[in-house]
């Protein structure tokens, strides 16, 4: 029987907000749990370190298809059911992982995982809906501390069961989890039924026009990558790191992924920065502050406290600076967030895609200051990015913060919808 929970954004109560904020904590831990398995992984298929790292690099290109190809029907279909149904996917997906005798076959069910996994950015335009514009970015950092909580977990858990029962024993774990997330969700979630009438392949076709119409969301997209892409880097090399030079085991890897745990803290501070109207200064620090890191990540090379330190502060700064995007393009167009989503996150997951194939390179070939090297620079990209941005941007392109009233951005993009959609 479902709860009855008014759908109205001026009634966006705090049982709603647990719930999104747990489903997306438990759908995108699909996309972690790999991370720190990957030397029983290497060791169960017969393949090399740099082999296995393409499981993460594989789970990201799934995860990035899914944004580009389904994440915008939720600009379209009703929002209750496109989460839900495509959670039965993702459980199927994570039953097919577990059972894989073929390292192949694992790799092709990871793909599916990360495609259909991509419910949590289904959930988080969905909160931008529900929420009053004044209380915007509180409510979509609180969904998103669950979604960064899920991430940072996501590590610790896969480590723990894998000790326990198997490295394939959380794919099972998962699977069931999605079947019951998908119950909840049914339930509790209110009926939202997207304003668009534009049909799938004009959405699809206007993605690449609404990039290019659209600087902040250009520049947000971009920035977000190099420090995901960083954030990539760091997490799916740091295991092997952990257990060559400290000869850690799986529940030594899982108490040290915790240490990231502490960065999903960023998420409720950056969203009240953002509705202080600092977004965008704090922005530079966020990315400044994930360089450093890995500098300190170098240094503490022998020392596990100094690379927990700085697995502390990278999580930081990368979960600051995407809830402060989110929030700054959520701003761009009411009635088209997974829209605008779509662009960000697709943008978000090729740089980590491209970032976890490069860092197993480079850890084969350079060792863990190689990776730290590599890491360091991708912010100061975007740092540079960010300054380029903030100088040239005058205060007629800034977004508003009510969708109600939107700034020169916004109509850019309703003319973008009509020249692409004939709406």
């Amino acid at each position: 029987m479902r709860i009855p929970i008014p759908a109205a954004p001026e009634r966006m109560n705090p049982v709603i907000t647990t719930v999104l904020a747990v489903a997306c904590g438990l759908t995108v831990a699909n996309l972690y749990y790999a991370q720190p398995l990957l030397e029983l992984v290497a060791r169960s298929f017969g393949v090399s370190q740099g082999t296995a790292t393409t499981v993460v690099t594989l789970t990201q290109v799934g995860y990035a298809l899914g944004l580009l190809f389904v994440l915008p029907l939720g600009d379209l279909v009703e929002n209750r059911r496109l989460a839900t149904r495509t959670l039965v996917v993702t459980a199927t997906a994570l039953l097919l992982a577990a059972a894989s005798p073929y390292f192949a076959m694992f790799l092709a069910a990871s793909v599916l995982v990360g495609t259909t996994s991509v419910v949590a950015q289904v959930l988080v335009p969905l909160a931008a809906h529900l929420a009053p514009a004044d209380r915007r970015g509180a409510i979509v950092g609180q969904v998103m501390s669950g979604l960064l909580i899920g991430i940072l977990l996501a590590r610790t858990v896969a480590s723990l069961v894998a000790d326990l029962l198997g490295w394939r024993a959380i794919y099972c774990v998962s699977a069931a989890l999605m079947v019951l997330l998908a119950l909840v969700l049914r339930c509790v979630l209110p009926h939202r039924a997207p304003e668009h009438t534009a049909n799938y392949r004009y959405l699809l076709a206007g993605l690449g026009e609404l990039a290019r119409r659209e600087p902040v969301l250009r520049r947000r997209a971009l920035c977000q990558a190099t420090m995901f892409a960083a954030f990539t880097a760091f997490w799916t090399v740091i295991a092997y790191e952990l257990i060559d030079e400290h000869h850690f085991g799986q529940a030594q890897i899982a108490l040290f992924a915790l240490a990231g745990v502490g960065g999903a803290a960023a998420a409720p501070v950056a969203g009240r920065i953002a509705d202080r109207g600092h977004g965008s200064s704090a922005s530079g620090a966020a990315l400044l502050l994930a360089s450093l890191a890995f500098f300190l990540a170098a240094a503490g090379h022998r020392c596990v406290p100094l690379l927990a330190a700085a697995a502390v502060l990278l999580d930081f700064a990368v979960q600051a600076h995407q809830v402060m995007s989110q929030h700054e393009i959520y701003a761009l167009r009411g009635d088209a967030r997974a829209w605008i989503n779509t662009v960000f996150m697709t943008s978000v997951f090729v740089g980590g895609a491209g970032s976890s194939a490069v860092a197993g390179v480079l850890h084969t070939a350079f060792g863990w200051r190689g990776v730290c090297a590599f890491g360091a620079l991708l912010p100061l990209v975007g740092l540079l990015m960010w300054a380029y941005g903030t100088w040239t941007m005058t205060p007629r392109a800034r977004p508003s913060a009510d969708p109600e009233h939107p700034a020169e951005p916004a109509r850019s993009a309703t003319r973008t919808q009509q020249r692409v959609t004939g709406l």
